[in-house]
């Protein structure tokens, strides 16, 4: 695919859980090495949104491409799709069984096929990447919050995404320990890796990203430059929001 074409197009993409609609509509279109940081209120459809788009949840309609293939086609093999998406959660999703080591290379073995002495030597690379090279024999409960997520974020990595999801990854850790998560998606932002992020860090969304969007009850009710969304913004329900929050 060209550089010209968005990495990821959601278009006109719906979804209700029973008769509750959750997303309304929503266009989304994300270019290569941009980052792209969603906010807006609890409730308002941006977790959703990004479960959609490696269809975690099924969307009801609309359409969604990542790299030029259509996710909602029949017949699509999506396991393929989700090897070229990473997804970073808000709870880290680890094996409590398996050290650092054992949880990344897990995914390359399951995931990608490969060896044992192949995935453990990607999975060293991909935590020395995070920042956590010697913690490598570590087990989930020998390591703080904010090491275990940024172990899930060298199992993402470790799969070389084209474009990497991230669904509040700082709000379950305590505050002093957010500053090592941000620091590596700072890292990967200046690498060129393509993310969407959902997150409440409103100051890491001023200085890392290229884009902010706002969602609420379902829609995109605006997007621009950080500097636009949140000094001049167009929409009143932004400036209720941003004046609700310490930003």
């Amino acid at each position: 695919m060209s550089e010209s074409q968005p990495i990821l197009d959601v278009r006109a993409l719906h979804k209700s859980f029973g008769p509750l609609a959750v997303l309304k509509g929503v266009d989304l279109r994300v270019k290569l090495r941009e980052l792209v940081f969603v906010i807006g209120p609890s409730g308002s459809g941006k977790s959703t949104l990004l479960r959609c788009c490696n269809r975690l949840e099924e969307p009801s309609s609309g359409s969604i491409r990542v790299e030029g293939v259509d996710i909602m086609a029949p017949g699509v093999d999506i396991n393929a799709v989700r090897r070229r998406i990473g997804m970073v959660f808000q709870s880290f999703n680890l094996y409590p069984h398996l050290s650092a080591l054992g949880n990344v290379a897990l995914a390359l073995r399951k995931v990608l096929a490969k060896s044992r002495t192949d995935a453990e030597e990607l999975g060293r690379q991909a935590l020395a990447r995070v920042g956590l090279a010697e913690k490598a024999r570590a087990f989930p409960n020998e390591l703080s919050g904010g090491q275990q997520q940024r172990v899930a974020i060298a199992r993402a990595l470790a799969l070389e995404p084209a474009i990497v999801l991230f669904d509040e990854p700082t709000s379950a850790l305590d505050p002093e320990l957010v500053g090592s998560v941000l620091a590596v998606m700072r890292e990967l932002r200046e690498s060129g890796m393509t993310m969407v992020v959902v997150s409440h860090e409103m100051r890491f969304a001023r200085s890392a990203a290229d884009r902010v969007i706002f969602m609420d009850d379902g829609l995109i009710l605006e997007e621009g430059a950080p500097d636009k969304i949140f000094n001049g913004p167009d929409h009143p329900r932004i400036k209720d929001f941003l004046a609700s929050i310490e930003h």
